[in-house]
């Protein structure tokens, strides 16, 4: 019988020995780990369970994958859905979206939104884009055809792959991107595409050294051509009464640098903007920003009560339609955020269903709805919500998670940590390394697109042009009581109380 040879007999003996040292260091680190956990006070499950409690901690984390993957249903996830998430990502890479034999969808719920068909719809061929134009008393007003925009997503909450991305998607597609409240920096300016510069509580981009408006900075920004307008942000919907929190893992130098904030510290801003203590405050900064930069501003706020809506439209009914914002983002309590109290997510706000119709009658009623522009934003990334979004009155919609998910998110839950595995909302060089701008950016260009696309579907079956052309007749909402409602009935116009004062701010 033939011996091995000395070689195998190496190479069999690294292996045992590799072995041996591997059970052996599994043991070690077992005995450490059950001296630390039988000798800390701090949980009682380790205390009481060593090494084995560690176990159901590993589970928790992991639950959420294994629900998302295998246990949930395609309608039962929040805070987006499987059956959401799949419409975006097949929009998003331009495949088939059709599905077949019948809707998943349970269309019985109260609050189930659906469209009403017209007997003679509205042929393909017919649609027309429909312009609009914002901010007809600043020196630059800007008019677009979009109907699907990129809502704020900030430069520090997100990555710099990201940014790129949405920003060359955006110019392919003839869409704006919105900064976020993280100031401009190179990667919003390099794709070329329309732009909205955010103004948050901080003031990132155009803040002094108090924390003040900067107007150098204010118009060194309006100088590129390519930033369209000004939006300063009241409210966020996912965090009311809350300024922005970037943990300091996420404050680069770079990022430092761009926002003018000591870098590696969490840079939470305000609650609010400490000029603006009542409507007439955040009118005078609204006229400020607009008089320095000369183009369009308006206001990103989270309806709590119509009572704020109507003091506001008061004073300008006092001071003049001119004084008006140009155009208000009505934020929904379920609204998307890098980082923010649960208490705050949870609980406070009001969502989008009840404050857009709301904002919209406000606005009639005191004369103001073609002065001020509407734009919906919050959980808006299906072509049913959009289509909703426009029924209930908006000129706009925006929208910052679905061109998250158009980028690749998975929903995996890690914005606020730095450990984004897509790379999306992380600055680690090794998770962005797989976010590739380039193929992304076409990812976007054609997530909007499709959008479009399937709006003009719904419009054109609702028997009207295009999305612009739909109103509250178009969709009717599943009452308690399992029979629908017109939107038109649910929310009757309002009466204009009167014409809009005309004189001098």
């Amino acid at each position: 019988m033939p011996q091995p040879s000395g070689t195998a007999l190496t190479l069999l003996e690294i292996l045992a020995f590799t072995f041996i040292f591997a059970i052996g260091l599994g043991l070690l680190t077992l005995v450490v780990l059950y001296i630390r956990d039988k000798t800390q006070t701090d949980s009682t499950l380790r205390r009481n369970y060593p090494v084995l409690a560690r176990f159901r901690y590993l589970f928790e984390h992991l639950g959420e994958f294994f629900r998302q993957y295998f246990f949930a249903l395609d309608r039962e996830e929040m805070p987006f859905n499987r059956a959401e998430r799949s419409w975006v990502y097949r929009a998003a890479k331009n495949v088939d979206s059709t599905v077949a034999f019948g809707s998943t969808r349970d269309l019985r719920p109260a609050g189930t939104v659906y469209f009403v068909n017209s007997a003679f719809p509205d042929l393909a061929h017919n649609s027309a884009a429909s312009p609009l134009t914002f901010g007809p008393y600043s020196r630059h007003p800007y008019s677009t055809d979009a109907a699907f925009c990129i809502s704020g997503m900030s430069f520090g909450a997100i990555s710099v792959p990201a940014v790129r991305a949405l920003s060359r998607g955006a110019k392919q597609a003839g869409i704006w991107l919105n900064t976020g409240e993280g100031g401009l920096s190179p990667y919003h300016l390099e794709g070329g595409c329309d732009l909205v510069f955010q103004i948050g509580t901080g003031k990132f981009g155009v803040r002094d050294l108090a924390g003040g408006f900067d107007d150098d900075k204010l118009r060194a920004v309006a100088s590129h051509e390519t930033v369209r307008m000004f939006e300063l942000k009241h409210s966020q919907g996912a965090k009311p009464g809350k300024g922005g929190i970037l943990p300091g893992a996420k404050v680069t130098p770079e990022i430092a640098a761009i926002r003018g904030i000591p870098e590696g510290l969490d840079a939470i801003s305000p609650n609010r903007h400490p000029e603006a203590a009542d409507v007439a405050g955040l009118l005078d900064m609204i006229d400020h920003i607009r008089e320095t930069t000369g183009k369009p501003t308006g206001l990103k706020t989270v309806i709590g009560s119509p009572d704020f809506l109507r003091t506001l439209c008061q004073e300008i009914q006092t001071r003049g339609v001119e004084s008006a914002p140009d155009f208000i983002t009505i934020d929904s309590a379920d609204g998307g955020t890098g980082a923010a109290p649960m208490s705050l997510i949870d609980n406070m706000g009001m969502p989008l269903r009840e404050s857009l119709p709301l904002a919209v009658d406000v606005l009639v009623t005191y004369g103001l709805r073609d002065r001020i522009k509407i734009c919906a934003s919050g959980k808006l990334i299906n072509p049913s919500e959009v289509a909703w979004a426009y029924c209930a009155g908006a000129d706009m919609v925006v929208s910052a998670r679905g061109f998250m998910f158009a980028l690749g998110c998975i929903q995996a839950l890690q914005c606020n940590k730095n450990t984004c595995p897509t790379g999306i909302t992380t600055h680690d060089p090794r998770l962005q390394y797989g976010l590739d701008p380039a193929s992304k950016s076409v990812r976007v260009a054609q997530y909007a697109q499709n959008m479009s696309k399937e709006l003009d579907i719904i419009a054109h079956s609702c028997g009207v042009e295009g999305p612009r052309q739909l109103r509250r007749e178009h969709a009717r909402i599943v009452l308690d009581t399992g029979r629908s409602i017109s939107m038109a009935e649910l929310f009757p116009a309002p009466k204009p109380l009167a014409a809009p004062a005309t004189g001098n701010h």
